[in-house]
């Protein structure tokens, strides 16, 4: 779910957004959802025209057209080039970093959201400006994508809020998860000015406040609430979000694509033999745990090591083989005793 926000009587006003998928399905979010979560959590591009008459344009697909109050919201399939072309035919005033930035999404995904006020409509709903029109997006798609980098407007500070209903909590990292850490208060490694900063189970009144408000009857009461936030300079903002089926947020460069940016870095993740500690964990059980993965894994090398024989030992056994009987059962019993003591049981025939 996102809000747009009113700007007033601005009829050139609007955005185009990435999206990972086609939407299944696009109506108005919570009336009351964000400012509930942000209770929970915190106790006390530009564009242009109507889309009623976007006016075609070839090597684009218009999927869905939808009004939401007194948006006008059109789903786009088509190239990079062909998204920007079809922006013009509409009226669509893009600067220059805008049209490279919707380029770059383009080679990660070809669907677009184009979203804007109707400002007849807002007029007539007494909108004012600074009021916010919640838009509730369903995607079938493997794991959670955020495109972070359309945020960074040319020279302003971006802030922004990111609430997370998951299954599992969400972590920074893959070690922490492992072992139960909380990683509220952490930053976001490779993300400045992007901070973990809540995260609980979802408590019986705040899923009551949330599951009963305008379509938000999906919300689960096992769910676990996580609060990032992000307060960073324009700049600094060039990556886009994901979350694995484990929990732990992923950064990549935008541009990439949606489900490339958890599912690409697998290699980050530890062995999925591992127990994962529930989160809360005390901290002493971490430890051990902790302890426990290290001498596990240096086990593991070690055996590799020793699982065949050296060749000191192999010609050692095709000596006792051919000498006589009392020296080969003595060899034998020495190379067991020294593959036992490494943790490699082996049982030689001395016949």
């Amino acid at each position: 779910m996102t809000s747009f926000t009113y700007q007033g009587d601005v009829p050139k006003l609007g955005w185009i957004v990435p999206l990972p998928a086609v939407p299944l399905k696009i109506e108005e979010g919570g009336g009351w959802t964000l400012q509930r979560l942000a209770l929970e959590t915190r106790p006390q591009p530009i564009l242009d025209r109507t889309l009623n008459a976007a006016a075609p344009t070839a090597g684009v697909q218009v999927l869905q057209q939808v009004k939401i109050e007194a948006l006008d919201i059109t789903v786009l399939k088509g190239s990079g080039q062909a998204v920007l072309d079809w922006a013009s035919s509409n009226g669509f005033t893009l600067d220059g970093d805008t049209r490279d930035h919707l380029l770059a999404y383009a080679n990660g995904s070809p669907i677009f959201m184009a979203a804007k006020f109707d400002t007849s409509r807002a007029r007539a709903r007494h909108q004012l400006q600074g009021d916010g029109a919640p838009i509730l997006i369903t995607m079938k798609i493997p794991h959670i994508w955020i495109p972070l980098e359309v945020l960074a407007l040319d020279g302003q500070q971006v802030q922004a809020d990111i609430y997370l209903l998951t299954d599992i909590p969400v972590n920074t990292g893959d070690l922490e998860a492992k072992v139960g850490q909380s990683a509220v208060g952490a930053g976001v490694p490779g993300a400045p000015g992007m901070k973990l900063s809540f995260q609980e189970k979802m408590t019986p009144l705040l899923y009551h406040d949330l599951s009963t408000d305008r379509n938000m009857g999906w919300v689960r009461p096992d769910s676990w609430l996580t609060y990032l936030s992000l307060d960073t300079p324009s700049t600094t903002v060039t990556y886009d979000m994901g979350i694995t089926s484990t929990g732990i947020i992923r950064l990549a460069h935008f541009g990439t694509s949606p489900m490339a940016v958890a599912d690409g870095q697998s290699t980050h993740e530890l062995p999925a033999w591992l127990p994962t500690l529930p989160m809360g964990t005390p901290q002493v059980t971490q430890t051990l745990a902790l302890l426990l993965v290290i001498v596990s894994a240096i086990f593991l090398a070690f055996r590799v090591r020793v699982n065949v024989p050296p060749v000191s030992d192999r010609r050692l056994l095709r000596r006792c083989r051919r000498g006589p009987r009392p020296d080969r059962e003595l060899l034998v019993a020495q190379i067991q005793d020294k593959l036992c003591r490494v943790g490699v049981p082996v049982q030689f025939d001395a016949a």
